[in-house]
């Protein structure tokens, strides 16, 4: 009561109107009631990062562009000039010669049948998890949720069967394995564990996420559906999630904000990237185009949440703080609002594209661009090896923001913001481990010679 009357004491100090008294005391208590259930909300349905984990293809798996070009002629599974025409996108790429292709690619010819792709996917899966649980001392029957994402690989039993029967998950775990999602799935399976976490309190979640390769070759010569040869390399990623409070002082990063866009409704978006026949009757994804036009569109209605947010901040900043002039036009400057980009790395002029619409710089762009060097587009996976790279570089700290940002068929666009509550330690065992001194490496942009 004592600070109660005090604080009437200090308007009253200010003021004589009683009714003003009033009302400030009104907006007082209700501010005050406001932010209590917001911090009641936010904590109650707080989603952690425990730790995540991303296959590394071990060194005979690499495939230099030379290797590439010669494999394939020997195979003679290409005409001359289609051969030609995938030197030159391996040449422009960026990918670089240490990312690497399933040992069933590796034969000549490469043997895509079931088989070799099951056991492509078992071997990457396998090996993150067990990396990812026995790093974390997680017992494999405490995982509640396990969300599988592979976009054309979609054996029986499932993926998520796969796990759970070679690592002994309990009876009742609930598991989940999308297909045909494309690149940008591995967000979309994050969000899918988000919203099982807010359900089953709790819980432990399980993300895996990766692109059967072995599956995935071309063996015609149309040139829109050679793209995906020189640009897609083998690689996954498992993650870990919880809603427990008491994982959040061992959690790396939490959650803040995820955004799905599906820009499907519009024919040139839906068709941009399309699995199909050719008139060979070879399958393969054909990517349009229009791919880069399509995936503009589709980041901008993505981030026009993340618009609102920073304008609604900004005036509230200029007419209430006094941080900013009124009187200039709103630009959206992301690099105020994230310390770091981790950009789906689905080739080189898909990464300089976001760079020039988000304004960033080429050391924003720098995962992503190492990651397209070392391990290639590893489709869902990828913007994980770009948080890794930075991870591995000592330049995640405690309290930075970063925005993953993945573009996918359909055509889809989806981000998430991550908080790094707990610092990274850069010496621990990773995908980059074993080389982070040697990189950034110089790439040399072809197409100016």
């Amino acid at each position: 009561m004592v600070l109660f009357k005090d604080s009437i004491l200090v308007v009253s100090s200010v003021t004589t109107d009683p009714q003003i008294t009033f009302n400030y005391l009104h907006l007082l208590a209700a501010t005050a009631l406001i932010v209590a259930v917001y911090c009641f909300y936010i904590r109650s349905n707080s989603i952690y990062l425990i730790d995540f984990s991303c296959y590394l293809p071990p060194d005979h798996l690499r495939v230099p562009t030379s290797e590439f070009i010669e494999h394939f002629e020997i195979c003679d599974i290409h005409q001359r000039e289609a051969v030609d025409f995938q030197a030159k996108v391996i040449e422009r790429s960026g990918v670089g010669g240490e990312a690497g292709f399933p040992l069933a690619v590796h034969q000549i010819p490469p043997d895509t049948s079931l088989n070799p792709t099951r056991e492509e996917t078992e071997t990457i899966l396998f090996t993150i998890v067990k990396d990812l649980l026995t790093k974390n001392n997680v017992n494999p029957k405490s995982i509640d949720i396990v969300v599988s994402n592979c976009s054309i690989f979609c054996p029986t039993p499932s993926i998520t069967a796969m796990i759970i029967n070679k690592f002994g998950l309990r009876s009742n775990v609930k598991s989940i394995s999308l297909s045909g999602m494309g690149c940008s799935a591995g967000l979309l399976s994050i969000s899918l564990a988000k919203d099982l976490l807010r359900v089953h309190r709790n819980s432990l979640a399980l993300v895996l996420s990766m692109e059967a390769v072995t599956l995935n070759g071309y063996t015609g010569g149309v040139k829109s559906m050679l793209l995906a040869n020189a640009l897609f390399r083998m690689g996954g990623v498992a993650a870990l999630l919880s809603n427990r409070n008491n994982d959040k002082g061992r959690a790396r990063y939490k959650l803040q904000y995820l955004v799905r866009t599906h820009m499907g409704s519009d024919d040139q978006s839906y068709l941009s990237v399309f699995q199909e026949h050719d008139e060979c009757g070879h399958v393969g994804v054909s990517l349009s185009k229009v791919l880069l036009h399509v995936a503009g569109n589709a980041l901008k209605t993505n981030i026009s949440e993340l618009e609102q947010f920073l304008y609604g901040w900004y005036m509230f900043c200029s007419k209430y703080l006094g941080l900013a002039n009124s009187e200039e036009t709103y630009v959206p400057n992301f690099k105020k609002a994230f310390e770091h980009f981790c950009i789906h790395a689905g080739g080189r002029a898909v990464i300089d594209a976001v760079e020039d619409n988000l304004r960033l710089s080429k050391e924003d762009g720098e995962a992503s661009r190492m990651t397209l060097y070392r391990f290639g587009n590893t489709s869902s996976s990828s913007v994980w090896y770009e948080l890794c790279y930075l991870e591995s570089k000592g330049r995640v700290k405690k309290g930075d923001r970063l925005w993953q940002i993945a573009f996918g068929s359909g055509f889809k666009c989806n981000s998430a913001v991550w908080k790094c509550i707990s610092e990274p330690n850069p010496n621990l065992r990773n995908a980059w481990a074993d080389r982070i001194h040697l990189y950034p490496v110089e790439i040399p942009n072809v197409a100016e010679h």
